[in-house]
């Protein structure tokens, strides 16, 4: 079980919004990472899911990636106007412009960078993927990478995942990172 912080440990003012691929880890790192901080943890894919009673797979087959799209951003700006927490988003979220905007005007990005093959080997197996649903889901995974990379380099701190490291180790990771930022992550004197 991961250690939480003490009440003298640092506060957190802002969201925090984990952004990277799918398999990168944002819901389990942001959920240990939320714990750690003694603040509320929410993912914007369960939020969509539960508002639509319907799983990710089922709206962008029945609705399509746009209406998606729409719905994700109007989820993710009435979470990121609650108290501050940690809040995982989908894989695409980041990309649409106004989400980074909204997310850097209210909170801070973090981006969690991972290798391919470290994605690969967590989502592989994953039927719950609707954008790997094609003849060659890996070749997929890496056009995804490649195109979504230098958006993803537009987040306020990236902390790097590697495969050996356990997610409390990712999450001790990003409040480092997060320290290096005052303004969302409040020291004690």
């Amino acid at each position: 079980m991961a250690e939480r912080l003490s009440v003298s440990d640092p506060a957190l003012r802002k969201p925090v919004v984990m952004v990277g691929m799918m398999g990168a880890g944002k819901t389990a790192v942001g959920r240990a990472l939320a714990h750690r901080l003694r603040v509320p943890f929410l993912d914007s894919d369960h939020e969509i899911e539960a508002a639509a009673n319907m799983t990710i797979a089922e709206i962008f087959a029945r609705d399509g990636e746009a209406f998606f799209r729409q719905k994700e951003a109007q989820v993710i700006a009435r979470l990121m106007d609650g108290p501050p927490g940690v809040l995982s988003t989908g894989g695409g979220a980041f990309m649409q412009e106004g989400n980074r905007a909204m997310i850097a005007k209210k909170g801070v990005s973090v981006w969690l960078s991972a290798d391919l093959d470290l994605l690969w080997a967590r989502v592989k197996q994953k039927a719950t993927r609707p954008l790997l649903r094609t003849a060659d889901p890996y070749g997929t995974l890496a056009d995804l990478m490649e195109r979504r990379t230098p958006v993803y380099a537009l987040a306020d701190l990236t902390v790097r995942t590697e495969p050996g490291f356990s997610i409390d180790e990712t999450a001790r990771r990003v409040i480092d990172a997060l320290k290096t930022r005052p303004d969302v992550l409040e020291t004690a004197s």
